[in-house]
């Protein structure tokens, strides 16, 4: 289980480094090969809820080899992929894998281990995890350096299928609960407006906030999320998410907090990467081991979390990885295109703190708030809000990245003769996209290094910009974890909440 947990884990963060080479092989730009990432997450945060449901009706090690065999057969097709959209489509199918497998994986650990050992489970999920995190940016590194890409994509099939035999032969089949409806609106209204939601703020730097489109985009999410509150009061005990569940008011804390700071790390995961390569100069396997100060932190502090977690309660570890979040977000937020690696080591490791502390603590947190016999369902939820948290952040960190970028660019080169659709095209010469290569060539050498220093201060502008809302983001969340995770500081005389119990 641990193997399926590293591979979903290092697929996320593999090809981040990756970024800037398939980004100049398909001719493409940062708006777009931002959903390599993207789309992956996305459909893994929305599907991950139906992927809880269903291992709890019928089976958890089931599951997971369904979901391990979907994502093994299209990390093959991703891997073959001649262009960018085919790579798009199939990683977001390989979400569907790994939807399912993930909430399978965690029920089954907290299966096995005993109830006093609830803290260790969610440390050790959450450290596989953050090894296979900090593991991913040198793995995909030294294949796109040494081999291509593609064999970031290749190598989940020996790892997915070492850890189905792992799983086969050490954990026995856990009892299904019997159910055999599947809330089929729920998924299909929750899944629609989760999409519409992030295809538009994907697209509302090239649209505008005001385009009908977009406007109709915002709108139809509105309508599904309501439609979906609907369908889950009038499903009652087959509802996708069981009236229980978020009746629970511990539970629910967690989702929020969850929800507001998982921009932070996905923003440091598209990010960090290409500033390394379009503005250092990195190599792809430099720019993997350039993370490593988050990246390893971020392990040691996972498996660590657990024991502290069981000495000092949830609050206090929680609070202290949203803050160290927030804290490690806004150090970032100060860099310019003159800043070494050295002036991004301090926040990177804040970060790594944070990320350990916060994710598996708060998954721990939110899973024991819960029967046990809604543990994949409970740890589906926890990773639906923090992938769809990350995924809706990456959006409008994405849009205001491109936004003020793309100010400062058009501002600088007011002078230069270019129109706006040249200049646009100029944000790929960081990356060597030949569209940018051939408007550079126009201009004589000190020219064209002179595009290029601006090119970085507009693209340093823009990260500037994308960290500043994350850190604002988790903010809200060192909130909401000091005031409700753990229990409510504003109702300290109640008694703790028990787990809620499922209706019989």
């Amino acid at each position: 289980m641990a193997l399926a947990v590293f591979v979903i884990a290092n697929d996320i963060t593999a090809l981040s480094v990756a970024l800037p080479p398939i980004e100049e092989e398909f001719d493409s730009d940062v708006s777009t090969v931002q959903w390599v990432i993207n789309a992956y997450a996305l459909v893994f945060g929305v599907l991950i809820v139906t992927g809880g449901r269903l291992a709890d009706m019928f089976g958890r090690r089931r599951l997971f080899f369904i979901g391990a065999g979907i994502f093994a057969v299209f990390s093959l097709l991703a891997g073959v992929a001649q262009d960018a959209w085919w790579l798009i489509v199939c990683r977001a199918l390989m979400g569907i894998g790994g939807a399912i497998m993930w909430p399978a994986v965690l029920g089954m650990t907290f299966d096995v281990l005993p109830d006093d050992k609830a803290g260790l489970a969610g440390g050790l999920i959450l450290g596989v995890a953050g090894f296979g995190n900090a593991a991913g940016p040198l793995i995909g590194g030294f294949l796109t350096d040494a081999l291509s890409w593609r064999w970031v994509l290749f190598l989940n099939l020996p790892i997915a299928a070492i850890a189905c035999y792992a799983t086969w032969r050490a954990i026995p089949e856990g009892k299904p609960t019997g159910r055999e409806r599947i809330d089929y609106p729920g998924i299909a209204t929750l899944t629609v407006g989760l999409i519409a939601l992030l295809i538009a703020l994907d697209q509302v730097t090239a649209w505008g906030w005001s385009d009908p489109r977009i406007l109709v985009l915002f709108a139809l999410c509105a309508l599904l999320l309501v439609a979906f509150a609907v369908v889950e009061r009038r499903a009652g005990s087959w509802a996708l998410i069981p009236r229980d569940v978020f009746a629970n008011p511990a539970f629910r804390a967690a989702c929020l907090a969850t929800l507001m700071m998982s921009a932070t790390f996905f923003a440091a995961l598209l990010f960090l990467p290409q500033f390394f390569q379009k503005i250092l100069g990195d190599s792809p396997l430099e720019a993997g081991a350039g993370l490593l100060p988050m990246m390893a932190v971020f392990a040691f502090t996972s498996f660590v979390a657990g024991g502290l977690y069981e000495r000092l309660g949830a609050k206090l570890i929680v609070s202290t990885g949203a803050l160290c979040l927030t804290i490690g977000a806004f150090l970032i937020s100060l860099i310019d295109s003159d800043s070494g690696y050295g002036a991004l080591v301090p926040g990177m490791v804040v970060l790594g703190v944070g990320v350990g502390l916060f994710y598996s603590s708060i998954t721990t947190a939110a899973v024991t708030a819960l029967d046990p016999s809604r543990s994949s369902l409970a740890g589906g939820l926890v990773y639906m809000f923090q992938v769809a948290g990350g995924s809706i952040g990456l959006g409008l960190t994405t849009t205001v990245f491109v936004t003020a970028s793309e100010d400062s660019l058009q501002k600088n080169l007011a002078g230069a003769r270019l129109d706006n659709s040249e200049v646009d095209a100029l944000h790929g010469a960081l990356a060597g996209t030949e569209s940018s290569t051939e408007i550079l060539a126009r201009f004589s050498s000190g020219v064209a290094d002179r595009i290029l220093e601006l090119i970085r201060e507009a693209f340093a502008a823009g990260m500037q910009w994308a960290f500043r809302l994350v850190a604002a983001l988790a903010l809200v969340g060192v909130i909401i974890s000091v005031l409700f995770v753990g229990g409510s500081l504003l109702r300290r005389g109640e008694p703790a909440v028990e787990p809620a119990q499922p209706p019989s």
